[in-house]
């Protein structure tokens, strides 16, 4: 049985607002010591450190020659992953193509803006991403999906893909479907700190890459910010988090479930609910309670409950409350969703209403799951198709494009003290 505590929102103070935001990232920074250690020994010492630590944390002693997944494991692979597992990964892989494909602008696009005066873009795809999928006791293959559907959609051609090996040295079959089928163009069996610094800085099997992106736990993520000084990264993403804002017209039930959904991912998950009524939240906590022991990870989610908060307060209140959080997930489940949301300015993905669960975007609509965590959403979006792309302006001006604007870039350059700057635009006029 949880101890789970109501609370008003006007006595929630800004001190564990911020304490929300800050829990996850004080974590990461306490493990960035330990994580530079295997990083720098990587860097350093390539393959012979990859595999020292798949040793030392994945308890599996592998020979360099068995990193790489070749194509016969990948075979074996499908032979063992029931048709209907196949099937899903299949479907979810081609929502998720789906929706990437129909927002995703790329190549040139250009426009006459003034007279003379063409400008644009050009989005070209980055050449190679790694993708960090976890594993090691559990199978993540949507992970696999939404981190390498997007760079194909992008266009980027060479996608490398480290996930951890089990005790047995193999990566879980349904991984290596999803990776396949989403079409990684590597895969190497490894993980944790190691897995980033070797995308980071290169082994002689496994290649460095000029990006990295997936989700992974507090060491991962660590890595991620140690190697961005010389790498870019999509994101520093800590523990899943969800936050409900409710009304008493909402089904407690399905608050209830959601809540404990997201709390099964981890003791340090974040969960919040917001909702317009105390009846509401005291009813949705004894179902809780009721139904806690129904599920199979009812330990976990007893103790992230626990440390979860409960709220009640007004529709505006909770609005506030909620661009103050910038969750990660954010539920709307009130009778005028719609005005709601577009009062919502802080959020990684958006759920509205009953028949939305955060589960349902994890795995199946096609959005993606790798999501900004720890207040981020405030600056950073999930993961899409323009975190593998770069973008280059274009401009085109004829001699009369220039003319029209010669007197103010002169004018500029003469502020700045640029001489050359000046001349090499008037230069073009010196006959007139």
């Amino acid at each position: 049985m949880v101890f789970l505590r109501i609370n008003k929102i006007s006595n929630f103070s800004a001190e564990k607002i911020k304490k929300i935001s800050d829990r996850q990232m004080e974590e990461i920074k306490d493990r960035k010591l330990d994580a530079g250690r295997i990083v720098e020994d990587v860097k350093n010492n390539g393959d012979a450190a990859v595999l020292k630590y798949t040793e030392k944390f994945d308890n599996i002693r592998l020979n360099i020659d068995d990193v790489k997944i070749d194509e016969v494991e990948i075979e074996e692979a499908y032979d063992v992953v029931p048709d209907e597992n196949i099937e899903a990964i299949k479907k979810a892989a081609n929502n998720i193509e789906r929706f990437h494909s129909n927002f995703f602008e790329g190549g040139l696009r250009i426009e006459e803006v003034d007279q003379g005066l063409i400008l644009g873009y050009m989005k070209t795809p980055i050449s190679d991403v790694g993708v960090y999928v976890p594993g090691g006791r559990a199978a993540y293959p949507s992970s696999a999906l939404m981190g390498i559907i997007p760079g194909k959609v992008a266009g980027v051609e060479n996608i490398v893909v480290c996930t951890p090996p089990d005790k047995e040295g193999n990566v879980n079959p349904n991984t290596l479907v999803a990776t396949d089928i989403a079409g990684a163009d590597s895969v190497y069996k490894v993980g944790g700190v190691q897995a980033i610094a070797c995308m980071a800085y290169g082994t002689n099997t496994i290649p460095n890459v000029s990006k990295i992106v997936g989700p992974g736990n507090t060491y991962v993520t660590a890595a991620k910010s140690i190697v961005s000084e010389d790498v870019a990264i999509d994101m520093l993403a800590g523990p899943s988090e969800v936050l409900v804002i409710a009304d008493d017209k909402s089904d407690p039930g399905v608050v209830a479930s959601d809540l404990m959904a997201q709390a099964e991912h981890g003791e340090d998950s974040i969960v919040v609910l917001i909702s317009t009524s105390k009846s509401h939240v005291q009813k949705v906590l004894d179902l809780i309670r009721k139904e806690m022991d129904q599920h199979a990870r009812s330990s976990i989610i007893s103790k992230t409950l626990d440390k979860s908060y409960f709220l009640y307060g007004s529709l505006d209140e909770a609005i506030c409350l909620s661009n103050r959080i910038a969750p990660e997930h954010l539920e709307i489940l009130c009778e005028n969703r719609w005005d709601v949301l577009r009062e919502i300015k802080n959020a990684g993905a958006i759920f509205i209403g009953e028949y939305s669960p955060v589960a349902a975007g994890d795995y199946a609509t096609g959005c993606n799951h790798i999501l900004p965590t720890g207040g981020l959403a405030k600056v950073k979006s999930g993961l899409d198709t323009d975190d593998f792309v770069k973008r280059s302006s274009i401009q085109f001006l004829t001699r009369e494009g220039l003319s029209n604007i010669r007197k103010i870039s002169g004018r500029l350059a003469k502020i700045e003290g640029l001489d050359s700057h000046g001349k090499s635009i008037f230069k073009r006029f010196e006959e007139e």
